[in-house]
This record gives structure tokens, C-alpha cells and sequence, in this order.
């Protein structure tokens, strides 16, 4: 059965989310002290760096998903790694451009970004869009990829949901989406990104022949409820990941860090080290 996403539990944890973090010493995802852009193909790309040492990349989810979200683990991070937060494209203040979405040109996006740092290999950790972001940088560039984090990603195959961004959280009025646009350069093309994002993620196919690809080790990792990345599919996804392990958080759903962080975290710190 299809599963049609619209998401409102997600939209309540980040606009929560949203609204703690007007009010939060570092601003991430709008703070000017660490913010820097690059020129990735036709758009350009911002991130933040926090911290010193290895360096690690974060990717936040798609659509709602921002820096932001990424809180906890930017604390959690920056005392021992070189954090490198990415706003991915189309996603508060990177550029949406005019090339067709694919997870090659969020990877290539990634790529530039890592590029303008560092020539070492990185650990990734993606949520989500992120964390397909993630399978797939890993795919493409694994002389660049040390150590991946998955969380919320498992297998997905063209026509097994339908994804739509229309009605209830998806009003570009409400207050979460004005606060949104006053980041974005692009405020405009919001409503028919989200056209064009409906189209990629009920097209795209995240299988055998990616996750067989993958050479560096991989934690996959979601929620025991979530509806976005059903645990069957997870599970999958870890069982065709020649060097994975498995962490799954009893009893939360697609935003498992928000929901359990210390669990979440406890799986995490052991992987890194």
C-alpha cells in the first residue's frame, strides 16, 4: 500500500524546533560568524563550520529540514570534530539554481562543499533527504567518505509512497514558512520547488545496486515507527550494506533525534570512535 506523507508530526517537532532556536545563543543555519557559501554548478551553497579537528559533515533532511534541526549534534560534535553544516539546495539561504534534482547533483553540492575545506576523506551524517544524500556521496566518491550515518533511509523503490506537498503544514503563509523565506534567496520559487521535489522523491529508487556500492563502514539507523522510512525498509537497506551495522530507537518515529537524543547519541559515539 502507498504510503501518502504529509507529514504533520514532523512539522510540529520543527517548528518547535524553529522556535527554540530564535532564541538560542548560536544561531545555526543563520549565523554570519560561521557561515560561508560555495559555487556548486549553477547555485550557490551554504554552510557552517563549528569546532576543529576531523572534519564531519551534516546534511539535514528535505523540505522542512534545515541546519537547524542538526542542533544537538552540532554540540554534541564540535568540542572534537571540524562540524561542516550544510544547507542543501534549495534549503534556507543555498540556492535552489535550475538543474533538474538528482541525488548526483546533491552529491556533487556536498563534494564542492568539502572541497573548498578539506582534500581528506570526511564522516558524513545525513537524515533523510540527507542520509540519501549521504548513500550517495559514499557511492560516488568513496576515496572521500570514511565513516557514514543514516538515519531515516532505508530502501525505496519508484511507486512504493506517494510524497505530497500540498495542504496542511505545506502553506507558504503559515509562520514556520515565513521564517523559512526570510532566509532563502529565492523565496519565489518555493511553491514550485516543492512541485518539483513531489516528482523527485516519487521517482527515486535507493536499491541493490546502491547499497551494494557503498565501501566505507555505514550506521543505518531510524525509528522503530517511522512512516517514512518503514522499519522493513531499513532493515533491507542494512542487509544490502556490505559494512553496516543496524541501530533502531524503540518506539519514535521519522525525527528520531528530536525525539530520543540520548539514544540516539549512544549508538552514534561508539561508531565514531
Amino acid at each position: 500500500m502507498k504510503n501518502n506523507l504529509r507529514l504533520p508530526l514532523v512539522f510540529t517537532l520543527l517548528f518547535s524546533l524553529s522556535s527554540v532556536a530564535q532564541n538560542n545563543k548560536i544561531p545555526y543555519g543563520n549565523n554570519d560568524l560561521a557561515g560561508q557559501y560555495v559555487q556548486s554548478g549553477d547555485a550557490q551553497i551554504y554552510y557552517e563550520m563549528y569546532g576543529e579537528g576531523e572534519p564531519i559533515v551534516l546534511l539535514h533532511g528535505g523540505i522542512m529540514g534545515y541546519i537547524d534541526e542538526m542542533e544537538g549534534f552540532i554540540e554534541k560534535l564540535k568540542p572534537r570534530y571540524k562540524v561542516i553544516a550544510m544547507a542543501t539546495r534549495g534549503h534556507g539561504r543555498s540556492e535552489i539554481g535550475s538543474e533538474t534534482i538528482t541525488y548526483d547533483l546533491k552529491a556533487n553540492d556536498v563534494m564542492a562543499v568539502i572541497n573548498a575545506i578539506t582534500r581528506d576523506s570526511v564522516t558524513i551524517l545525513g537524515f533523510s533527504d540527507g542520509a540519501y544524500t549521504g548513500y550517495k556521496v559514499a557511492s560516488m566518491f568513496p576515496e572521500r567518505v570514511k565513516k557514514l550515518i543514516a538515519i531515516g533511509a532505508g530502501e525505496q523503490i519508484s511507486g512504493l509512497r506517494k510524497v505530497v506537498f500540498t495542504g496542511g503544514p505545506f502553506n507558504p503563509d503559515n509562520e514556520f514558512w515565513k521564517q523559512k523565506k526570510k532566509l532563502m534567496p529565492e523565496p519565489q520559487k518555493l511553491e514550485a520547488f516543492w512541485k518539483d521535489m513531489e516528482h523527485f522523491y516519487n521517482s527515486m529508487t535507493a536499491s541493490k545496486e546502491l547499497f551494494n556500492s557503498l565501501k566505507c563502514p555505514v550506521l543505518v539507523m531510524a525509528g522503530e515507527l517511522d512512516r517514512n522510512a518503514p522499519l522493513a525498509t531499513v532493515i533491507a537497506a542494512y542487509q544490502m550494506i556490505p559494512n553496516s551495522q543496524l541501530a533502531i530507537v524503540p518506539n519514535t518515529g521519522h525525527v528520531v533525534f528530536m525525539e530520543n537524543f540520548d539514544a540516539v547519541w549512544a549508538s552514534i559515539a561508539p561508531f565514531l570512535h
